[in-house]
């Protein structure tokens, strides 16, 4: 485990006008030599967090991948899982995603009545998390896999006030997200509104292929970026992203 608690780090950004970069890896896409070479490249970029996670896992070496890691690298790992097997005494805290965009009861509270003796015994940090998904113009594994609509792109009110709603239901933190090769990011617009009327740490994820992207969804008020689809085809953004977030910080 950290010795620093993750969720305190990501509401001390928040409260700080910081901002922190996350590279989000899904272990059925990378082989253990990958890992290793991440695990290089965001040392030397000063990554804040490695998300591990995907919608299905194929591989079944998400122990393994977390362990690699850890051997290279002292960045937190947070386990981003797509179903209640994706858990790993390995890594450092779990996002406990409630899909609270969507109106499935397996992914608000089922999945998580089912997995919740594993997490718990687990010993992980556990993070509850509002998971908001946004019509990023492609079809999205966890839009199929969850049987939900995604809210339209171009419809602020709605995500603010799902946002509201997972912030007054207790949730630690808000994680939005377009989906794994999204044509189109989180509107800066969604991202300002949000960040504006909610007051826990805010994460945004999904269709984020370039640093002026990041940099300007910072500016709007995400506390987190999260990297992921692109990094995967070209690893070398991980500096030049890491750069543009670090940036991108408003002095208190």
């Amino acid at each position: 485990m950290s010795a620093r608690p993750i969720h305190k780090s990501l509401v001390d950004l928040r409260s700080q006008h910081k901002k922190a970069f996350a590279v989000l890896v899904d272990p059925d896409k990378v082989s253990i030599p990958q890992i290793n070479h991440i695990a290089n490249l965001c040392n030397d970029a000063h990554v804040d967090y490695l998300f591990v996670g995907g919608s299905l896992m194929v591989t079944q070496h998400l122990d393994e991948c977390i362990q690699s890691f850890k051997m290279n690298s002292d960045i937190p790992v947070i386990l981003f899982p797509g179903s209640p097997s994706q858990v790993s005494c390995y890594a450092d805290a779990l996002f406990y995603l409630s899909l609270i965009s969507g109106r499935n009861p397996e992914l608000l509270i089922g999945a998580h009545v089912v997995s919740a003796p594993m997490v718990k015994a687990s010993g992980l940090e556990v993070i509850s998390t509002g998971y908001m998904v946004v019509d990023g113009g492609a079809a999205t594994t966890v839009s199929y896999m969850s049987h939900s609509a995604p809210i339209p792109h171009d419809k602020d009110d709605i995500a603010l006030c799902t946002a509201m709603a997972g912030e007054m239901q207790g949730k630690h933190v808000l994680y939005v997200d377009a989906g794994s090769g999204a044509r189109q990011p989180i509107s800066e617009s969604m991202i300002r509104r949000i960040a504006s009327n909610t007051d826990i740490p805010l994460i945004v994820g999904g269709g984020i292929t370039d640093p002026e992207k990041a940099y300007l969804n910072c500016k709007a008020g995400a506390d987190v970026i999260v990297v992921g689809n692109a990094i995967e085809k070209n690893p070398n953004l991980i500096k030049e992203i890491a750069n543009a977030v670090h940036q991108s910080t408003v002095k208190a």
